[in-house]
């Protein structure tokens, strides 16, 4: 339980790094990240292998620059999932999406 918890404050601290930085995301209050940093560690673990699996073709033909959409396709369902959460666009959705795994790696390389 306590790794999962951890991850979810990662992905908190991202999306919170990824609200200030990208104009078209936005949050609505804190509980509403929380919610978000949640929903997208459930959807990143049940959607997001099953769109890599439907969309392998283009993954590979655009070696793996595909999934820089996925990633910002899971972060757009999550802002249509919680009404908190609004996203301007599908270019909001990537740049978020890019930060928020960028803020994720920095963080879990320093917790480790």
């Amino acid at each position: 339980m306590m790794p999962f918890l951890v991850r979810a404050a990662v992905a908190a601290l991202g999306l919170w790094v990824a609200t200030l930085l990208v104009g078209g995301l936005h949050i609505a209050n804190p509980g509403t990240l929380v919610l978000a940093a949640v929903l997208l560690g459930v959807c990143n673990a049940v959607v997001k292998p099953v769109l890599i699996l439907l969309t392998l073709p283009a993954t590979v033909l655009s070696l793996g620059l595909f999934l820089l959409v996925i990633n910002g396709a899971v972060l757009a369902l999550v802002a249509w999932m919680l009404p908190g959460f609004t996203m301007a666009g599908f270019g909001s959705a990537i740049l978020g999406a890019l930060i928020v795994s960028l803020v994720s790696l920095f963080a879990s390389a320093a917790i480790r």
